[in-house]
C-alpha cells in the first residue's frame, strides 16, 4: 500500500463497538440512534441498524439527503436549523421518502422553518440545555416555546439535549445525571402547556456508561443540579426520562474518548496510517499532519493525538502536513515505517477524507467512500 497517509478502518474493533453500544442501549432500555455525522458512511449505518439502531441522528441536511437516498428512512437533524426557501424545499423533498425530524429552540427559527416547509410532514424536537452551554433553552422554558411552536401547526413531539459538558474529565457521572434531569424538567414544563413530549432524545459517547446512574425511574427524584424550575419531579418519573440516546464518536472512538475513560486502545477502530520521515530532534517525524487527523485539541488533551501501538507517546506538534511525537521514552520507529496515529477527534478526522480503507490483519479488504464528506449545510 502506498506510503501516502490514509485512514484505516479496523473493522473487527468497528463491528465490536457497534455491538457494544446497542448492547448496553438493550441494558438501559434505551434505543440508540446512533449520530451519523461521526462516520458519514451509510455502509456503517447499515451495520448500525443491523445491531438495533432505532434512526439516525445527522448533523446537517445535506447529511441527511445522503442518507436518506442510501434508504435510511428516520432520520433526525439535531440542530436549531435556520431554514430559508432552498432549505425548507430540501427538507420538503426529504420528508417524501423519510420520516424528518428536526431540532429548534427558538421562535423565530419556528416561524421560518413553517413558512419555507409549508405543508411537508415534519417533526420538530425543541432542543434544550442540560449544561453545555452552547445552544437550546432552559429546561423550564421549554413548554412555553413548545406550545408557540406547535402553534404555528408544527409538529411539536418532544425534546432533545446533548450533554457537552461530559467531554471534561471526571464530568462524564455528573453530565449523565444533568441530562436526564434536563429532559424530565423539559417534560414536566412541556406537558403543563399541553404538549406531550412523546420523545426525550440525550445522550453523548462519553456519558453512555453513566446512562442509568441517573435518579430511579420510580423514586420522583432529580439529580442535584442547577437546572431546576423551583417544581417537583413529575409523580412517574419514568414518563419523564429518556426515550433514546444518541452517541457517535463510540463507533470509532479517538484519543478524546481514551483519555476520557470512555474507551481502551483496544476500542480504537480508526486510525490514520502514516509513514516515518524524520527523526529529528530525537523525536519522530510522521507525514500525517493537520490535513489527515484535523487539528482538534481540548484544553485537557495531553497532545494532539496519540500512537495506538505506543501508549506513551503524544503528538506534540502538529501542522498541515507533520505530526511531530514525543516518544515518551520508548525507541523511535524506524525511518520508512508505518505507525498508527489516533486522531484526538474522529468525526473531524473522517470530515477530511475522501475514503478510508479496511484493513484486517495488515490486508486491505475494502475502501469505503465517506459519501458524506464535506456536508456542512
Amino acid at each position: 500500500m502506498s506510503a501516502a497517509p490514509r485512514l484505516v478502518v479496523d473493522p473487527d474493533v468497528l463491528e465490536r463497538n457497534i455491538e457494544t453500544m446497542a448492547a448496553r442501549g438493550r441494558r438501559a432500555g434505551l434505543p440508540i440512534r446512533p449520530h451519523a455525522k461521526t462516520h458519514k458512511i451509510p455502509r456503517i449505518a447499515a451495520m448500525q441498524r443491523d445491531a438495533g439502531a432505532r434512526g439516525f441522528t445527522l448533523a446537517t441536511i445535506g447529511e441527511a439527503e445522503v442518507f436518506a437516498a442510501a434508504g435510511f428512512d428516520d432520520l433526525f437533524i439535531a440542530y436549531p436549523l435556520w431554514v430559508d426557501a432552498e432549505d425548507g424545499a430540501r427538507l420538503a423533498r426529504l420528508s417524501e421518502s423519510a420520516q424528518i425530524t428536526v431540532g429548534c429552540d427558538n421562535l423565530d427559527a419556528a416561524r421560518s422553518l413553517r413558512r419555507h416547509t409549508g405543508a411537508a410532514s415534519l417533526r420538530v424536537l425543541i432542543e434544550v440545555d442540560s449544561g453545555q452551554h452552547r445552544s437550546g433553552v432552559t429546561p423550564g422554558d421549554a413548554g412555553e416555546l413548545a406550545a408557540a411552536v406547535a402553534g404555528l401547526g408544527l409538529d411539536v413531539v418532544g425534546a432533545f439535549t446533548f450533554p457537552g459538558h461530559s467531554y471534561a474529565r471526571e464530568a462524564r457521572g455528573s453530565a449523565a445525571q444533568d441530562e436526564r434531569a434536563a429532559l424530565s424538567l423539559a417534560a414536566q414544563a412541556m406537558r403543563a402547556k399541553g404538549v406531550e413530549p412523546s420523545v426525550r432524545s440525550g445522550g453523548s459517547s462519553p456519558s453512555m456508561a453513566f446512562v442509568s446512574d441517573g435518579p430511579s425511574a420510580s423514586s420522583g427524584r432529580t439529580s442535584p443540579t442547577s437546572l431546576t424550575v423551583g417544581e417537583p419531579a413529575p409523580a412517574d418519573a419514568a414518563s419523564s426520562a429518556p426515550t433514546e440516546m444518541r452517541p457517535g464518536a463510540y463507533v470509532f472512538n479517538d484519543a478524546q474518548q481514551w483519555e476520557l475513560g470512555a474507551c481502551t486502545a483496544e476500542d480504537i477502530a480508526l486510525t490514520a496510517h502514516g509513514t516515518v520521515v524524520s527523526h529529528a530532534g530525537g523525536r519522530l517525524v510522521v507525514n500525517a499532519g493537520s490535513k489527515v487527523l484535523a487539528p482538534d485539541k481540548a484544553a485537557w488533551a495531553t497532545g494532539h493525538g496519540r500512537l495506538l501501538d505506543h501508549p506513551d507517546a503524544r503528538i506534540v506538534q502538529l501542522s498541515e502536513h507533520h505530526a511531530v511525537v514525543d516518544m515518551g521514552g520508548s525507541s523511535l520507529p524506524a525511518l520508512g515505517s508505518t505507525v498508527r496515529l489516533v486522531p484526538n477527534h474522529c468525526c473531524n478526522a473522517i470530515n477530511y477524507a475522501d475514503e478510508v480503507d479496511v484493513v484486517q490483519d495488515g490486508r486491505r479488504l475494502d475502501t469505503w467512500a465517506v459519501a458524506a464528506r464535506g456536508l456542512n449545510g
